[in-house]
């Protein structure tokens, strides 16, 4: 029997499976198009992977990472500083280089995580009996001793060392962002930063025209709620964005003001933990949830709540495809694997899991929705998502 996921995955399979197979020969094509080893060979050594190499590895080296849950360490050795060196600046390289091999494992991998300008150096699996700050500060202290016998007070000081564990302490970075973004290099690659730019002008293009276009069905909506219910038009709430910055969300109020949040709270918390609390009908949201009103009930299962969002897309804070905005006290209960889907993409009024899934799937099967979008992402997957939004809304299938 076909599992839910497999079932709503074939809904658009014509159009994700050549973005798929494109993308996944691409990145086999590039690697192995490119040396394994950095141009460091001429050093005599062939163990310093090249930036594509090791950048992948580092990201492989994550995913190993949530599901053994083993930590591991990534050390940066920034050498902008030592460019002033000219032609010592090989010299000081090869004794970097000697520095960190000195108490590396067999199993850690050196690398260039910026060609040229950065190295970095993966200290894998430190095991779950360890403590990783404990861990951090050793490795750090054996860097800097290292680095002080092999180039030498002064060369070394013009080298800056970070150390970054993983999995990052989400909870320590509140409020500002959740994420040590150095963990994650393949999100600022060039062939990224082009798609986000193109994506970027069409959020800002797609909503503003919406806003304009949709002002008056925003005005008797607004006009509708005041007359029918107490309380502010807009309900405004934190939801978590990309790489875990906080922002502000809005959506048209669909429940009485005095309503009590830890209904949804503990609700999400059983769905994401599996819990047979909440019914085993794999819905995210609420049915029948006593907090809503009789206008609120139509905007919800029609959308129409969503419609605000289009300011939080056009100031930058979503985009009109992505994966949906979490809660805090929903991202603090998320397994490692589910944080993947704030990384790779800002979150959206629609998405992959909205015109498939909807409400009717489970929260895991939300987010391998999620993160097969963020994976293949392309303008062209967009406009199809965007295209098979309001048929999805009309049919209001999973909406509650």
């Amino acid at each position: 029997m076909n599992s839910p996921i497999s079932v709503l995955f074939n809904k658009l399979q014509p159009s994700l499976r050549p973005i798929k197979s494109l993308k996944a020969a691409h990145l086999a094509s590039e690697l192995h198009a490119l040396p394994r080893c950095a141009n460091g060979c001429e050093f005599g050594y062939c163990t310093v992977m090249a930036e594509p190499w090791f950048t992948r590895v580092l990201n492989l080296e994550r995913k190993r990472t949530e599901r053994s849950r083993k930590p591991f360490i990534l050390v940066l050795l920034d050498l902008e500083g030592a460019r002033e060196l000219n032609g010592t600046r090989h010299r000081l390289i090869e004794q970097v280089f000697a520095a960190v091999t000195s108490f590396m494992r067999e199993t850690d991998v050196i690398g260039w995580y910026r060609n040229d300008e950065v190295l970095g150096v993966i200290f894998t699996e430190l095991g779950k009996a360890i403590d990783p700050q404990t861990a951090l500060d050793s490795i750090s202290a054996k860097v800097t001793s290292a680095l002080r016998t092999e180039a030498g007070p002064d060369k070394s000081r013009l080298i800056r060392v970070s150390c970054h564990v993983f999995p990052d302490d989400w909870a320590a970075t509140k409020p500002g962002g959740r994420v040590d973004s150095a963990l994650y290099p393949q999100q600022h690659s060039n062939s990224r930063w082009l798609q986000s730019a193109g994506k970027r002008m069409i959020d800002m293009g797609g909503s503003a025209l919406a806003l304009v276009l949709l002002s008056p069905l925003l005005l008797m909506i607004a006009a509708i709620i005041k007359l029918t219910s107490r309380g502010p038009v807009l309900f405004r709430q934190v939801r978590i964005g990309q790489f875990g910055k906080q922002f502000t969300f809005f959506k048209f109020r669909s429940m009485n003001v005095a309503n009590n949040s830890k209904i949804h709270e503990e609700y999400v918390k059983g769905l994401i933990a599996g819990g047979s609390d909440v019914g085993g009908n794999g819905v995210f949201k609420i049915q029948n949830d006593p907090r809503v009103t009789t206008i609120g009930r139509f905007i919800r299962k029609t959308s129409l709540d969503e419609l605000p969002q289009f300011w939080n897309v056009l100031k930058g804070e979503m985009s009109l495809v992505g994966p949906r905005p979490p809660v805090p006290y929903e991202v603090d209960v998320y397994d490692l694997w589910h944080r993947r889907r704030l990384l790779q993409a800002k979150p959206g009024i629609t998405g992959l899991w909205q015109v498939t899934g909807r409400s009717r799937t489970t929260f895991d099967e939300m987010v391998r929705l999620d993160l097969h979008y963020t994976e293949f992402s392309s303008l062209w997957l967009d406009l199809k998502i965007l295209l098979q939004t309001p048929v999805a809304v009309v049919a209001g299938s999973g909406a509650y």
